[in-house]
């Protein structure tokens, strides 16, 4: 009895000291909440975006709050961004990104070097394997549309369209990137496309360790499913070159065959986690938006298409469409929702750009929240929850790039594509593979809302933090091929 009164007594104790933290002179305001330990865990978790609106009403554009153990210092300063993002000595992104490794996808790389992976990804997204690479990706998605809406079946298909998109797009991605591999013991796309997305609902509860026992079971029953159907025994040549060098990395590093699995899995949804989510919100929106759609399809209906006897014909990437790319940058400003995080390693002066320094402690983590500011930021854009389709076109319809804050301009006034080490090197394919899919939904598919007067569906708000936001249910369409449009 009296061992677990000490026990108890000395746990007590712990839980204070770590409770005690107290605000310096010239560190940021310091907001730990009121539970123990925990802090603005719960709130953090459950809403980001609102949780930290109210903390930079409260505190300002810096702050530091205790989470679940943690002191984080956020900073919502975009014009301060660069303080943070150009400091590669005193603060490290891979320390965090291996522990979300290890929660998510439970890999460990050894010799982990986020610098070589990234060198190795530029070389197979950019220039001339980014071409081969956007028309073997154009030719699965039409591919895949085709088996979806053949031209002879006439009566309407009644589906999600969150489902829609993202199911297309995985499916395309998945055989572009991955779909080389051999013996994915049979599986079609489809399979694998269900699996993945057992896992994706789950993923942000497996990232903060919240997932009850039910959870965990599913989670990990389709985590271990995956791994079975990313397992190959070996490599063809028509893998993408992007995939054999991967691996060839990974096996030079010392990673052994389960170790590649995993780390599969993990590019997996890196490379196919937030493209059909985004389509989702960009038709969405032009959907429920009636003026927006009808720019998108003039724009559309003025292109030239590559002609090619091989296959139907595409969008060439190198024509201006200031339309459409102004409807994905208000989409995505509205949508897209990661953090940018660093570890401070020893301790650190913050300068802001109006000069302020703060002293970040050692041990402590530094968080972006672009969502926050400079993308809902109404000091940046009038209206910034409503959706405008031309919000990034001059009044002469060409793109718009200069945006102010405090009658200073902002190097970033959107980050949806992340900044520094985080900047995403996909980009290029990604941009191209949305605006692909959206050309041949708009121009070769009759596409109408279930419910006309319905809206869009609410945000699954736990999703921030995570990239592209998904919603709370779906948006119901009904589409067929479009008659006497037999180019697919």
């Amino acid at each position: 009895m009296i061992w677990t009164v000490l026990l108890l007594v000395n746990g007590i104790l712990f839980f204070l000291l770590l409770s005690s933290r107290s605000r310096s002179k010239r560190e940021p305001p310091l907001d730990k909440g009121f539970i123990p330990w925990l802090g603005h865990a719960l709130d953090f978790g459950k809403d980001a975006a609102k949780f930290l609106t109210r903390m930079k009403k409260k505190h300002g554009d810096i702050f530091t709050v205790r989470v679940a153990g943690h002191y984080v210092t956020v900073l919502l300063d975009p014009n301060s961004y660069d303080a943070v993002l150009q400091d590669s000595g005193s603060l490290d992104f891979s320390r965090y990104a291996q522990v979300l490794m290890d929660r998510i996808f439970k890999l460990r790389l050894p010799n982990h070097n986020p610098t070589v992976e990234k060198a190795i990804m530029k070389q197979h997204f950019q220039g001339k394997s980014l071409t081969y690479l956007n028309s073997t990706m154009q030719r699965n998605l039409q591919a895949l549309l085709t088996s979806e809406t053949p031209p002879n079946q006439k009566d309407w298909k009644r589906n999600g369209l969150f489902n829609f998109c993202y199911g297309l797009l995985f499916r395309a991605g998945y055989l572009t990137l991955f779909g080389g591999e051999q013996n994915n013991n049979g599986a079609d796309t489809k399979q694998i496309y269900k699996e993945y997305r057992t896992f994706d609902d789950l993923l942000t509860k497996m990232a903060r360790t919240t997932l009850n026992s039910g959870e965990k079971r599913v989670a990990g029953g389709a985590r271990e499913r995956l791994w079975e159907l990313l397992s190959p025994t070996g490599l063809s040549e028509s893998s993408s070159p992007w995939l054999r060098h991967y691996r060839q990395h990974l096996r030079e590093g010392g990673a052994d065959t389960d170790t590649q699995t995993k780390a599969m899995l993990l590019q997996l949804w890196a490379t196919q986690g937030n493209v059909g989510p985004a389509a989702f919100w960009l038709l969405a929106f032009l959907l429920t938006t009636p003026e927006a759609m009808k720019a998108v399809r003039r724009e559309f209906n003025r292109l030239s298409l590559n002609t090619d006897t091989t296959q139907a014909p595409t969008l060439d990437p190198r024509q201006p469409t200031p339309v459409f790319d102004s409807v994905l940058e208000e989409t995505l400003r509205l949508t897209a929702a990661p953090f940018i995080t660093r570890e401070v390693l020893q301790n650190k002066t913050l300068r802001m750009a109006n000069g302020q320094e703060y002293d970040l402690r050692q041990g402590d983590r530094v968080c972006l929240f672009p969502f926050v500011s400079p993308q809902m930021d109404p000091d940046i854009y009038l209206e910034p929850e409503t959706f405008k389709y031309d919000r990034f076109l001059n009044g002469d319809g060409t793109p718009k790039r200069v945006f102010y804050k405090g009658g200073q301009r902002l190097k970033y006034y959107t980050m949806p594509w992340g900044a520094g080490s985080n900047a995403c090197v996909g980009k290029p394919f990604a941009i191209d593979a949305i605006r692909q899919f959206v050309h041949l939904v708009l121009t070769h598919l009759e596409v109408e809302l279930c419910e006309p007067e319905s809206g869009l569906p609410a945000v699954n708000t736990s999703r921030h933090g995570f990239g592209m936001l998904q919603p709370e249910g779906d948006l119901f369409i009904r589409y067929r091929h479009s008659i006497g449009n037999n180019i697919l």
